[in-house]
């Protein structure tokens, strides 16, 4: 499978392999230690993205085959997770011969992985599917992954051609379990770490001192942030206090709200500082831009509907 940034892969995969001989676990969700795996995330992601977007999905498939009862990654092996769904997934799974065929489309990874979970949505239920990335007849589509932000990870369509494929636990188990959910908040973090270290250059600002605009600004950035932080805090310990719910409605709030916290930190430090960061700092230009297509990965207004649903079917959700 040939990889869609080769320039990008051997710095990005040396710094993943790095980092998981350090730390080749993180805490599971649920199992009292959360927010220490939540910190941790937020920690990879402000040194970079990239290299966040990878291990979160490793770290991810970890807790998915501890979810599921499944045998666990052996301790050499990158995974990554490709479960999103489209009009251009195609992918079926043949249970007479164990072989999957079609493409999957955002296989964020590829090229790099050692294995995938792939979720496909076949007659009616969905299916999670353990495959080894380098067997015969997967191939890289060209020409459709023209991303600047998140450039520096390999991504694109996959094409699989009776590849074959491990069923992981029962039909629906993938997206039935709780710990989808709480997965989900774990990607929050991420964004959250990327925006506290964008909101740096603001922060040890002079202009601050001097400018109320500027200060008015920080001060922005400081609500959004605490507001974000303290919401992460009390799922985490509401996940390790009730491990078995899916704390749906919280984790789309935390979600949502980190996301618009960082669309917040991305205004103010621009409209504070001006351009000079964004065009004369590499790591703050590269990490602005990588936030702006990671955080996409949120279902915007799809997922502010849905938690308007759910707080008008409830008997007073506001109370303090």
């Amino acid at each position: 499978m040939e990889p869609s940034n080769e320039q990008a892969i051997p710095t990005l995969e040396a710094a993943v392999r790095g980092m998981l001989a350090r730390q080749p676990s993180l805490p599971l969700p649920g199992r009292g230690h959360t927010l220490e795996r939540w910190r941790a995330l937020a920690a990879i992601a402000g040194r970079d993205l990239c290299l966040a977007k990878v291990l979160e999905a490793h770290y991810d498939a970890q807790a998915i085959l501890a979810d599921l009862h499944a045998p666990p990654l052996p301790a050499d092996v990158l995974a990554a997770i490709w479960a999103a769904e489209g009009p251009q997934s195609t992918l079926r799974f043949d249970p007479s011969s164990g072989t999957v065929s079609g493409d999957k489309p955002w296989c964020s990874g590829a090229g790099l992985v050692d294995l995938a979970l792939v979720g496909i949505q076949q007659d009616g239920i969905s299916r999670l599917l353990r495959i080894r990335t380098g067997a015969a007849g997967i191939v890289l589509l060209p020409g459709n992954w023209h991303a600047t932000g998140m450039a520096g990870i390999p991504s694109g369509t996959l094409r699989f051609d009776n590849v074959p494929a491990e069923i992981v636990g029962p039909a629906d188990a993938y997206l039935g379990r709780p710990g989808f959910w709480h997965g989900g908040a774990g990607i929050a973090a991420c964004w959250y770490g990327a925006a506290v270290i964008l909101a740096a250059p603001l922060h040890r600002s002079p202009r601050v001192e001097g400018d109320a605009q500027a200060a008015s600004l920080l001060g922005q950035v400081d609500m959004a942030l605490q507001s974000a932080a303290a919401l992460l805090r009390e799922l985490a310990g509401r996940i390790d206090a009730m491990p078995s719910q899916p704390h749906q409605s919280d984790v789309i709030r935390v979600r949502s709200v980190v996301e618009r916290s960082c669309v917040q930190v991305l205004d103010a430090v621009g409209r504070a500082l001006g351009p000079g960061p964004m065009c004369l700092d590499a790591a703050h230009a590269r990490r602005w831009s990588d936030l702006t297509v990671f955080i996409r990965q949120s279902h915007a207004d799809r997922d502010w509907a849905a938690l308007g649903r759910a707080i008008h079917a409830q008997e007073g959700p506001w109370t303090l």
